[in-house]
């Protein structure tokens, strides 16, 4: 059996604020292997970017602390140099940012930036580089490549920055590509072409994609496995096929009923997970989803067991024979009239 490309272990990270040390992630594990798509999901503020951002060097250590490990092709990333991080970051492991504009250096071309990180990755000559770059705005879909590498972030539309940041991340073929919030604030059209270009990168380079986001359509286009984020703790992991077909954590069930369905007749409004997520120095004691929980359990003031199956693992007190159950209470419960 290989080993996976990316093996996550008790990741734990913390920032320094009034009250000492804050904890926003919390004893993470993940894997994601070869050729894999591994979706990231959960509500702003479940810590899915800073996960990843402390995996590649990419926190203040002066106010982070990062903790575990986060093994690439065997390598502890969280104990390599900046030297070493220089490169792999955009050579082994490149990163779709989730806001294009400001990954973009607003004083350059567009054509020079992605020229400089092909050559500083590859050794190409300027002018193959160049000729790179043009092939990859292409690639891309963008009609009029020389044109727009002459042109500055500013001049581009939101679909065009976000298109370029993929030329760029695509451009050394690396072998994960961290997509975060890749299809954010844009248009239906767009996104499609997005996705899609994902897609073509782990066909035609075997390159294994994480992506982060909070669309669970999204989720149930691309990936293969399904990593559910809430308060900085992984509550539930499993194939895509399972976690839509028979979830096992309340807070999946809600992120999966508040989606419109596709057949059958329409709900007069789309379900909402009542309350907010915790600030991360206000987490209760026990389950940390308790307060908004639909099915919450006396027990539940006590840290829940993570409840596992084959290739499939949640973290509650729920077991197989009263998820059902607690499901359909819930869902009446909601129905009823306040």
């Amino acid at each position: 059996m290989t080993s996976p490309l990316l093996q996550v272990r008790d990741l734990s990270v913390s920032f320094a604020s009034r009250k000492g040390q804050t904890a926003i992630i919390e004893t993470l594990s993940f894997h994601v292997d070869e050729g894999e798509t591994l979706c990231i999901v959960g509500e702003s503020g479940s810590g899915k970017t800073v996960a990843l951002m402390s995996m590649l060097g990419l926190l203040d250590p002066r106010s982070a602390r990062v903790e575990g490990e986060a093994l690439f092709k065997g390598r502890n990333m969280l104990q390599a140099s900046e030297r070493e991080l220089q490169r792999i970051r955009g050579r082994e492991i490149a990163l779709i940012s989730q806001d294009p504009m400001t990954a973009l250096t607003p004083v350059h071309t567009i054509g020079w930036q992605i020229v400089e990180q092909i050559r500083t990755h590859t050794g190409l000559s300027r002018r193959a580089a160049e000729a790179r770059a043009l092939e990859l705005l292409g690639e891309v879909g963008i009609a009029r490549p020389r044109m727009v590498a002459e042109q500055y972030p500013h001049q581009l539309s939101g679909g065009m920055r976000q298109r370029v940041v993929i030329a760029m991340a695509l451009s050394c073929n690396p072998s994960l590509l961290i997509a975060d919030e890749p299809t954010t604030a844009l248009d239906v059209t767009v996104q499609a072409q997005v996705l899609d270009l994902l897609r073509r990168l782990r066909r035609d380079f075997g390159s294994s994609i994480v992506l982060i986001t909070h669309d669970m359509g999204v989720v149930a286009e691309m990936a293969d496995r399904v990593l559910v984020m809430y308060g900085g703790r992984v509550v539930e992991e499993g194939q895509t096929e399972a976690i839509f077909s028979d979830p096992w954590h309340p807070y999946t069930w809600g992120l999966l009923d508040s989606i419109p369905p596709l057949d059958g007749p329409r709900p007069e409004r789309l379900f909402s997970i009542p309350g907010s997520p915790p600030q991360p120095d206000r987490r209760p004691a026990g389950c940390i989803f308790r307060p908004r929980c639909r099915a919450a359990l006396p027990e539940c003031n006590l840290a829940p067991p993570r409840q596992r199956g084959a290739d499939r693992n949640a973290l509650c007190f729920l077991d197989e024979g009263e998820r059902p159950v607690a499901r359909s209470a819930a869902r009446r419960s909601e129905e009823q009239p306040a």
